[in-house]
């Protein structure tokens, strides 16, 4: 039994890897040309052109300090516990949720007949997000500003979705459903309000009557 999720394949392989390598997964959000050193707990960030993730590991059972330099200026980053925790050296918010792959997948022609409520009440949930209201561990959704890092689970074998990936598929193991979380920029989810603003726009009733004839 398959599940769809946004990822590229290499992506899938990633974040899918087991934390034997450590009870503290880390993922990194940095711009292009940032620099992560796992063994000195560094990361340099950089202004480059493009967001991309790399991942941290440790063992220690202890809390950890990171490092984490931006022009110049350094600031400690706490991990105190195990589990799974999202960095965002980046100049933009980081947001996401947890995403219910148990749940019935609606048909694929499904947005022929999604009403303008719905997606007004979509555009509503998504503003929240990137404003950061209604943010909380029972709701199970993220806001990450940058240059600090949060929480996402105590699973560090969680799957998490990093920005700007794709769709392909999750495999479900036995019957545990996959524990999933998917995470957008906040540019990324402006850009969503966008497009889904055009659908709650009432077409001219000329346009509506000229249809059924």
């Amino acid at each position: 039994m398959k599940f769809t999720a946004a990822c590229l394949l290499p992506i899938i392989m990633f974040f899918m890897s087991c934390s034997s390598s450590g009870n503290k997964k880390i993922m990194v959000v940095v711009n292009g040309g940032s620099k992560v050193d796992e063994a000195s707990k560094t990361v340099t960030a950089n202004n480059g052109s493009g967001t991309e993730t790399k991942e941290m590991n440790f063992t220690d059972g202890d809390k950890i300090a990171l490092q984490l330099k931006v022009a110049g200026k350094q600031t400690a980053i706490d991990i105190p516990t195990n589990g799974y925790y999202i960095l965002n050296a980046t100049n933009d918010t980081v947001v996401g949720s947890y995403v219910n792959y148990a749940a019935p997948k609606a048909p694929s022609d499904s947005f022929l007949v999604i009403k303008q409520e719905t997606y007004k009440k979509s555009i509503d949930s998504l503003t929240q997000l990137i404003q950061g209201k209604n943010i909380s561990a029972a709701n199970k959704n993220y806001f990450v500003p940058p240059h600090t890092a949060v929480k996402v689970t105590d699973n560090a074998t969680a799957i998490v979705i990093a920005p700007f990936h794709q769709m392909t598929s999750i495999e479900k193991e036995g019957d545990k459903d996959p524990e999933v979380y998917r995470f957008y920029t906040a540019d990324e989810i402006r850009v969503k309000i966008e497009k889904q603003k055009a659908f709650t726009i009432a077409k001219p009733a000329v346009e509506t009557e000229k249809k059924k004839h």
